[in-house]
């Protein structure tokens, strides 16, 4: 299962199009509302999420996602929950992806030191020990982006990584992505 954690002034497209591509390609997806489970995103689009964090299980999860945006990345970084669930994921070597702002959650707890990672140009200072790197990086269990405009790359990524290349691409070409 893959979760993507929706916060309040999430970044829709950041959200929203891996959970798209996930589905296209099978995965179970799941939405997760942080504080409540009609979540407003950083454009005042509102979107009920499949389950509270209340209601989530990390155990079952294979995935989590953290879509950036603000205050949608402060929320995330404020919640406890989410906070163990990222430790939970990372010590058990499960995927974990984040973008725009997001990467630097896990920058500010350690996690990108050694590691090749990315985040949106005025959040990379938080990326502690990283090699900073631009577009979609994947380095061990952990998948960052740089923003909005690589959604769709960003969601390709984290398919081929619950996947495989070969499913990531057939959903691309599905997709008509041109890049």
């Amino acid at each position: 299962m893959v979760a993507v954690f929706l916060a309040e002034g999430f970044e829709i497209v950041e959200a929203l199009f891996p959970v798209d591509v996930l589905k296209r390609a099978g995965a179970d997806v799941v939405t997760v509302g942080v504080q409540h489970k009609e979540v407003t995103s950083s454009c005042g689009i509102k979107v009920v999420a499949d389950i509270t964090i209340d209601n989530f299980n990390v155990e079952n999860a294979d995935m989590i996602v953290l879509p950036g945006g603000l205050p949608g990345t402060t929320n995330l970084e404020a919640s406890e929950d989410v906070q163990k669930a990222i430790d939970f994921m990372n010590v058990n070597k499960r995927w974990i992806g984040a973008i725009c702002a997001a990467p630097s959650i896990l920058g500010k707890k350690g996690m990108l030191n050694g590691k090749r990672a990315t985040a949106y140009p005025s959040f990379q200072r938080y990326l502690q020990g990283a090699d900073i790197c631009d577009g979609v990086v994947i380095d061990e269990n952990i998948i960052t982006a740089c923003g909005a405009g690589v959604s769709m790359e960003f969601g390709l990524a984290l398919t081929e990584c619950i996947f495989d290349k070969n499913t990531a691409q057939k959903i691309k070409e599905e997709i008509q992505c041109r890049k």
